[in-house]
């Protein structure tokens, strides 16, 4: 079942923003470890780290039939890159790559693809823990999660309770993306939410 919430118009290949030794992208397209794994590899990394987020056939004892990703693209592309850079320094890594799969993603297949290169294996397996982390915590990503009787709007967090897809119809990624822009803090109007008195 295609996703009943409107975002970014979809788009062929990837999207991404680079930086030296920094890699961050959104793609609809199944994602390919190796590709990857090949964006952070350098002469002076002894160790790198892949992790990669895979769709799971149950979620407490409920058959899951697929997940679908919904992002607000620019936005969520920006989150990476800034995340990215704080990973890369704060660890003192070599490189690190980031890509998150959106639209519909089978069982078994995967949603997140993190890897990071370091000089030593310690800085590498904390940094792309971290890195998982903050991308849950942060990126404007939004999953729904589909079992035989419906779907709900999950946190892309884990345990996080969710919300049935038909109550979330009308609400668009962008409304999405400035709820999350006030949480941080932002003015209503520059996070595009202005009150409308038609809707209850």
């Amino acid at each position: 079942m295609a996703s009943s919430f409107p975002t970014t118009a979809r788009f062929a290949g990837e999207q991404a923003l680079t930086e030296s030794s920094i890699h961050v992208s959104l793609t609809y397209d199944p994602l390919v470890s190796q590709s990857i794994l090949d964006l952070v590899k350098s002469p002076s990394a002894g160790a790198i780290v892949l992790f990669a987020g895979t769709t799971r056939a149950t979620f407490l004892d409920r058959h899951i039939t697929h997940l679908a990703y919904s992002a607000y693209v620019p936005l969520a592309l920006r989150t990476l890159l800034s995340i990215a850079r704080y990973i890369k320094s704060a660890h003192n890594l070599v490189a690190i790559a980031i890509t998150h799969r959106l639209g519909v993603v089978p069982i078994g297949e995967e949603s997140v693809l993190i890897s990071v290169s370091s000089p030593h294996r310690k800085a590498a397996w904390l940094g792309g823990e971290e890195c998982l982390e903050k991308v849950k915590e942060r990126v404007e990503i939004w999953k729904e999660e589909w079992f035989e009787d419906g779907g709900v709007w999950r946190a892309n967090r884990d345990g996080a309770a969710g919300v049935k897809v038909a109550d979330t119809q009308e609400r668009t990624s962008g409304d999405m993306a400035g709820e999350v822009a006030m949480e941080r803090g932002a003015d209503p109007v520059e996070a595009g939410i202005h009150s409308d008195s038609t809707k209850s």
